[in-house]
């Protein structure tokens, strides 16, 4: 099996003392070093929580985590803590002070001059979109081994998504980086990431490979009269419309070809079938050196 760099076992989180409510519940997931994860879910579903836990900010109620050192890992939150008299190029000596042994002067640079931004301005004259460049270009020039991003890019237009997206992608393959990142653009998501941590309700509902967790699934067209003869299938989500039916299912053996119209899932059916449908069995799968095993 891989190193991970994040191993998670019935993690959990509750605010507030005996009778605070549960940010988070029985989440356990393992993140293979080298990866990039999607985290995605509705608002609410503890994925900041999860970011929170694995940066080492917040301790668990319960459960085992295991994480990188902190000076090894990067963190982006939402809000872009950043010291707001400072210029851009005060912030970026300090980052390089702070890392001294890691600091990677010229990637950190590289971001800036490609948003166009004046090192001499102070960060408090920055505009949202330039803040979230200058801290991504400190969580990029620490050249960490794990690189946590909590929706970094909700206020970029989309060419500069694009535009940070590629230079996120680019430094994670240059230092071998694994990238968890949290958004609700899908379609982003789906172009740059390997796997898929879906929450919702505090808990885990799909994780591992975005691959494998595709191929697990099938999504099927036919008459509605037929689903109960899918009893013998994983069912996540059925939908009718008239004497027509939809089915997204785990299929546990093959499925009748002359009933039904089997087609791939897209990762926003799937993403979204788990959301409508909370009590559907979830799926978890890990990489081994022999195959992909799955816990249900």
């Amino acid at each position: 099996m891989t190193n991970s760099v994040i191993e998670a076992t019935g993690l959990g989180l509750r605010y507030g003392r005996r009778r605070g409510a549960w940010a988070l519940r029985e989440c356990s997931f393992r993140l293979p070093e080298g990866r990039i994860c999607a985290l995605v879910g509705p608002n609410g579903a503890g994925k900041s929580t999860l970011l929170l836990l694995a940066a080492g900010l917040v301790h668990p109620t319960e459960g085992i985590l295991r994480t990188q050192p902190r000076e090894t890992l990067a963190y982006v939150g939402q809000d872009k803590p950043l010291y707001p008299q400072l210029t851009i190029a005060e912030t970026l000596r300090m980052g390089g002070e702070l890392n001294p042994r890691h600091w990677d002067a010229e990637t950190a640079q590289r971001v800036i001059e490609a948003g166009d931004l004046t090192p001499g301005a102070r960060v408090r004259t920055l505009s949202g979109g330039q803040r979230t460049r200058v801290a991504l270009a400190l969580a990029l020039g620490k050249r960490p081994r794990l690189l946590l991003l909590d929706e970094p890019m909700a206020d970029l237009d989309p060419l500069a998504r694009h535009q940070l997206m590629g230079e996120i992608m680019a430094g994670a393959a240059e230092n071998g980086t694994s990238v968890v990142m949290s958004s609700h653009i899908i379609g982003e998501l789906r172009e740059a990431c390997d796997r898929l941590l879906l929450v919702a309700g505090g808990r885990i509902r799909l994780a591992g490979p975005l691959e494998g967790i595709r191929s697990a699934h099938r999504m099927l067209t036919g008459p509605a009269a037929a689903l109960a003869g899918l009893a013998g299938h994983t069912l996540v989500e059925t939908r009718t419309t008239g004497r027509m039916a939809t089915a997204l299912v785990r299929p546990q053996g093959p499925v009748d070809a002359h009933t039904w119209q089997t087609d791939d899932a897209t990762l926003e059916e799937l993403v979204l079938a788990y959301l409508r449908a909370p009590d559907a069995p979830p799926l978890t799968l890990d990489d081994t050196l022999t195959g992909m095993g799955a816990r249900a």
